[in-house]
């Protein structure tokens, strides 16, 4: 009985029970990594692309993108974007847009080219208001704009050119003109309200003076410096509350990202000094359209087949547009705060 089950039970060689050697936490000493070189593979991608059949569109997409991203890392930029134009005509649905787009901005970022990658940051948010991290990669931007923008304040003021200086700020930011010359001014200290004020009314008396020239030029620069300071926070802000929607429904390390971009948030919006009633309003104006049961139908519904034509309808098509859109209940709002500033100063002197 015993030799039965013996049998019927099957013989093991003892090496089947021996322990197995560790493993080995890292990579071997010998061990590295494989590189791809943009050269070579923007030549094998090539290579694939001539032999792909006509109709074979999802993976023509597919290798022209790598051959894109290949020319990136090539430097070779103005081929990169033309690639990545002629896929954004050629997208159907929204994640052939979306994908598209990242390419467009994967670009841009690379020739450290700011503008470019704000536009193309707005175009993503179009297509994807609820998107927490695109938005706080859009208040990164505008805060790396304002050095960009002082540049050309500065060699204006040197060259006491104020003529193209002033049509290059209008075309840029239509409200930063001297009609609007201290929005969100109350966020300032009080002494760089009145003197920027004073300076103002010391220009009107004297508008053809060189030092006039100057001090019109020096209130523009500040005027942009503190719009784009406010498109940076009211960006900062809805981060935050897109983040703050999700956090319930997040654990383990999604959650800790979360949450330490909340508080890299909450560390950065402090150098705003913007007062808390400021705030308060940004947040107000920025977080009209978070509704929780929107943003459900908005994900179900986020891949739209639509069609070449009818696509270029989802994403905005100028800064401007974007802008007024978004922040343009808040520069209204500042504005019409300035001007009775501007009448009260008037009646008291």
């Amino acid at each position: 009985m015993e030799t039965d089950r013996w049998l019927l039970g099957g013989q093991f060689e003892d090496s089947v029970f021996e322990e197995k050697p560790e493993r080995r936490t890292g990579p071997p000493v010998s061990y590295r990594a494989k590189r791809c070189e943009p050269q070579k593979a923007l030549q094998e991608y090539s290579s694939i692309s001539e032999k792909l059949p006509p109709t074979n569109f999802a993976m023509k997409r597919d290798v022209q993108e790598g051959q894109a991203r290949c020319l990136i890392h090539l430097g070779r930029h103005a081929e990169a974007l033309a690639m990545a134009a002629n896929l954004e005509n050629k997208a159907t649905n929204t994640d052939h847009l979306t994908t598209v787009l990242c390419l467009e901005l994967a670009i841009c970022s690379s020739l450290q080219n700011v503008e470019k990658t704000i536009f193309c940051l707005q175009k993503l948010i179009s297509l994807h208001p609820f998107n927490p991290w695109n938005w706080g990669q859009l208040a990164e931007a505008y805060l790396n704009l304002g050095p960009a923008l002082s540049a050309p304040f500065a060699s204006s003021c040197k060259q006491n050119s104020f003529t193209s200086s002033d049509k290059s700020i209008r075309s840029s930011f239509p409200h930063s003109g001297r009609g609007c010359l201290l929005c969100f001014s109350e966020t300032l200290p009080e002494s760089s309200v009145f003197s920027m004020e004073a300076s103002s009314t010391s220009n009107q008396k004297n508008e053809k003076g060189p030092d006039n020239i100057q001090n019109s030029v020096a209130e523009k620069r500040e005027a942009v410096l503190l719009e784009t300071q406010m498109k940076a926070c009211a960006s900062f802000i809805r981060t935050r509350l897109l983040l703050q929607l999700t956090q319930s429904q997040q654990t383990s390390f999604a959650l800790e990202r979360n949450l330490r971009t909340q508080q890299e948030i909450e560390d950065k919006m402090k150098a705003f000094s913007f007062k808390e009633d400021t705030l308060l309003f940004i947040a107000e104006v920025m977080g009209e359209d978070i509704v929780p049961e929107k943003i459900k139908d908005e994900v179900r519904t986020e891949v739209k087949c639509v069609g070449c034509a009818p696509l270029t309808s989802l994403v905005m098509t100028s800064s401007k547009e974007f802008e007024d859109r978004w922040f343009g209940k808040i520069k209204d709002h500042f504005c019409s705060f300035e001007n009775q500033l501007h009448t009260e100063i008037h009646i008291l002197a």
